[in-house]
Parts: C-alpha cells; sequence; structure tokens
C-alpha cells in the first residue's frame, strides 16, 4: 500500500472525503436494522438512551469503513466502483483513515458501554475487529469464502441493538443475525457476476474468480433456497406476526425466482444483455433486508394496538 500512501495530495480533504471514509451507504443499513433491534426488543428504552446508543452504534460502523478503506487502499484504485473513494482518490491520507477509524472505534465502544450496557459494548467492539481485521485483513484476500463468514460483520448490528435494550441476546436477536447473514452471499455474489473483472484484477479472490461464473450461480441458488426458512421462520416468533409472514412470503418468493433465473442463463447471452438479471436481482436484494426489517417494526408498532403478533 506505500504506493497509495505516497499519493500527492490536491488540497485539504473536505468534510465530505472525511464522511465518505465512513462509508455512509453501509452505515445507514447498519443503523436501520440496529434500531429495529432495539424498538422491536420486549424491554421499553428511554429515548435518551435509545437514540445515544444508535449513535455510538453509526460511529462504530463509520470505524469500521474508515479502518476497511485504509487496509483495502490497494486493491481499491484497481476496481472500478471503488478507486473514486477517499483514499484510493488521493483526497484523504491512508493514515488519516487509520487515526480516523481508530479513533471512532475507541470512541464508540466505550460511549456505548457507559450508555447502555457493556455486553452491547463488547458486541460493537467484536463486530469492528471482526469486519476490520477477520474479513478485511485475513478472509478477503485469502479465500472466495470471503463474503460468506465475513457476511457475520454486517449481521451483528440487530443483535447490538437488541442487547442495548435487553442486556442479552435471544432466539429473536440470532435470527435478525441469520437473516442478514445468509442475504449477504447471494447478495455479493449477484453483483460479483455483473463486475466482470474488477475482483480478478485486484487480486481478491472473489467465488467468481476462483470457480468461475456457473459455480457462483449455483451458489447464489443454493443461499437463496437456504435464506428462505430463515427469513419465514421468524415469523413464528415474539418479533414477528401476520404482516411480517405476508411480506417474507412476498419477498423470498421473488427472491427465489430471480435466483432461478440467474441459475438457468447461458453465459453467452448474458454477455449479450448486460446481464440485466443479476443487476435486477442485486437491486432487489437491497430491498429485500431493508422491507422484512421494516416489517419487524411493523409488527412491534402494531402490538400495542392488539393488531400485530400472534
Amino acid at each position: 500500500m506505500s504506493d497509495i500512501r505516497a499519493l500527492d495530495q490536491n488540497g485539504d480533504a473536505s468534510f465530505g472525503d472525511y464522511v465518505q471514509l465512513l462509508k455512509p451507504r453501509v452505515m445507514s443499513l447498519v443503523i436501520f436494522t440496529a434500531l429495529v433491534g432495539l424498538l422491536v426488543a420486549p424491554v421499553g428504552v428511554h429515548p435518551v438512551i435509545a437514540f445515544a446508543s444508535i449513535l455510538f452504534i453509526a460511529l462504530g460502523a463509520g470505524a469500521s469503513g474508515a479502518l476497511n478503506m485504509w487496509w483495502d487502499a490497494d486493491i481499491d484504485a484497481v476496481m472500478r466502483r471503488t478507486r473514486g473513494r477517499p483514499v484510493p482518490a488521493g483526497k484523504v491520507e491512508a493514515g488519516e483513515a487509520l487515526g480516523v477509524g481508530l479513533g471512532l472505534s475507541g470512541l464508540s465502544v466505550i460511549m456505548l458501554g457507559l450508555a447502555a450496557n457493556w455486553l452491547a459494548a463488547a458486541l460493537l467492539a467484536f463486530t469492528i475487529f471482526f469486519y476490520a481485521v477477520v474479513y478485511s485483513m485475513w478472509l478477503k484476500r485469502s479465500t472466495p469464502q470471503n463474503i460468506v463468514i465475513g457476511g457475520a460483520a454486517g449481521a451483528f448490528p440487530p443483535m447490538i441493538g437488541w442487547a442495548c435494550a435487553t442486556g442479552g441476546v435471544s432466539v429473536e436477536s440470532l435470527l435478525m443475525f441469520a437473516l442478514i447473514f445468509m442475504w449477504t452471499p447471494p447478495h455479493f455474489w449477484a453483483l460479483a457476476l455483473f463486475m466482470k473483472d474488477d475482483y480478478s484484477k485486484a487480486g481478491v479472490p472473489m467465488l467468481t474468480v476462483t470457480h468461475g461464473r456457473r459455480a457462483t450461480r449455483n451458489h447464489v441458488l443454493i443461499y437463496t433456497i437456504l435464506l428462505a426458512p430463515v427469513a419465514v421462520g421468524a415469523a413464528f416468533t415474539s418479533i414477528g406476526g401476520p404482516v411480517y409472514l405476508a411480506v417474507a412470503l412476498a419477498l423470498n418468493a421473488w427472491f427465489l425466482i430471480g435466483a432461478w433465473r440467474i441459475w438457468r442463463r447461458d453465459e453467452g447471452v448474458a454477455e449479450a444483455d448486460g446481464y440485466a438479471v443479476e443487476k435486477a436481482v442485486f437491486r432487489f436484494s437491497l430491498y429485500y433486508l431493508f422491507l422484512h426489517f421494516a416489517a419487524f417494526l411493523a409488527e412491534a408498532t402494531l402490538k400495542p394496538y392488539g393488531l400485530g403478533g400472534w
């Protein structure tokens, strides 16, 4: 990464550059799923504590993003999707990204422990460590299972939110974790299928690079099939209900159809039409997760009126 660290700066970094360093799009999903985990828990939380908890979880997510950008600056510079990020673009120095990541890591964990409880803080600390060290530094460049195992990092936020409210872990929080964990591989593999040579140029052993597109298509279908019962099964827990069940059945039926269409694609045809199916499934997968957690929230909102739950 020395070549990235040596990039000349074209001027001082703007506030927006530092915001981008925290991966705001990823942070928004972390905030939402953590908030849902906190709000659907069976224990009420004072609004001030809830706000502080979500704020520090968001800072922890931003810390993970900054540390990831520091470490991955060399491969980010090669990939079209990431070369405009602050560090490879020369807007923020690598050392600054590291400093921001470490500083926010310590601040977010300590303040979450003080604001909520130390179990939630420990889960946040482990999440930052898992994303920055286990996934970014180890798995991402060493195994095609990088997304499968590394997906755990993005699955912890609802568990952290639940722990902020209850001080513990439960079947419900584990199911929310499992929903995100099982969703991550087909979501990213659909992206990898139409990113073409980006991962191979960057030396990232994504499944499309190590095993080919046909194997990747097989894996997308398999993981989507495995995801469906996890998603639908959550309907029959204390955080589920008829509204969630209807949403889960509809979303998973569509996702399965999309995965089936990806699986049966001919590579030559896919090249000719610009991977339209893969792009459509990837875009849908973004709404898929949001709508599941929105349905959890809807059930929790309706319960006081006797309308949610079973």
